[in-house]
């Protein structure tokens, strides 16, 4: 196993793998210290140590290892660094990375992450891999071998046409832009983009409707929540956000396909050594 470099004397340090959850708390720490835990244990970093924590599935080259026996998970799937007196996720794996609830960190894709417990899921395509974050509030009181060098899979992509994919990318061109609280655009909003980007095709808000609701049709029978009876009153957005979630999820849309749109695409995040860690290779 690779030897890792564990920072500042004292600012830095190793949760062992038997610490137990950070869900029932954290060991005595100033505010602002972070603490991360995964498969085999974790780290503690203070908030002025100048260190970040690289996580993914690859054990020997990440501080911290999440999914070591699923291939769909990145080598280093991302980071956590100080930044402004916060400490900030960044995804630089190719599967998405959910916050409790619906929020979905993509890759290439930055989020803040609050003084409190976080629990984030790496998103695979048959099960969600745990990452555990805790960062130490102000109020906080003092006191295996898995396939880790296996290639990266790419998670479940589905099948789209290339009229499907340019509707698909315009109605959820929110999600794809990070903008805060996403919802899809209306059907009206897609056909007037879509008109002004190619008004030799006669777009209107049917068009566009029927474009969606096939591809909507065609993923329900193995996706729930894309049907009408499904959905209990009021549906309002739902069915378009439960399909654009789903090909965020799967990857099937990704950032960079907004350049369909006519503007610049979203760049991944540069990944790049970690400060005083050994890396034995570029993939993702």
């Amino acid at each position: 196993m690779a030897v890792r470099d564990r920072g500042p004397v004292g600012k830095v340090g190793v949760l062992p793998e038997g610490a137990g959850s950070l869900a029932a708390g954290h060991p005595p720490a100033r505010a602002g210290t972070l603490f991360v835990m995964g498969a085999y244990g974790g780290m503690r970093v203070a908030p002025d140590a100048g260190f970040e924590v690289v996580f993914g599935r690859c054990e020997p080259d990440v501080h911290v290892c999440v999914g070591p026996d699923d291939p769909h998970v990145s080598r280093r799937h991302g980071r956590i660094v100080r930044e402004h007196a916060r400490w900030v996720l960044y995804n630089t794996g190719r599967l998405a990375i959910r916050f409790p609830g619906a929020r979905l960190v993509l890759g290439g894709h930055r989020a803040e992450l609050p003084a409190a417990y976080t629990p984030l899921f790496i998103v695979a395509p048959e099960r969600e891999h745990l990452l555990e974050v805790r960062i130490a509030a102000a109020s906080s009181p003092d006191g295996a071998q898995g396939r880790h060098d296996a290639e990266t899979r790419g998670p479940r992509r589905w099948e789209l046409s290339d009229l499907e994919r340019l509707v698909l990318v315009c109605l959820g061109r929110r999600y794809l832009g990070r903008e805060p609280s996403p919802q899809p655009l209306t059907w009206a909003e897609v056909a007037g983009e879509l008109a002004g980007l190619r008004p030799d095709e006669h777009w209107s808000a049917k068009r566009a409707a029927r474009v969606v609701t096939g591809v909507r049709r065609r993923l329900s029978a193995r996706v729930a929540g894309l049907l009408e009876e499904e959905v209990p009153p009021p549906l309002g957005n739902a069915l378009n956000h439960n399909l654009i979630t789903e090909l965020l999820v799967t990857a099937t849309l990704v950032p960079a396909d907004l350049a369909l749109l006519g503007g610049p695409p979203s760049a991944p995040a540069a990944e790049g050594p970690a400060r005083g860690l050994p890396i034995r290779g570029t993939e993702l």
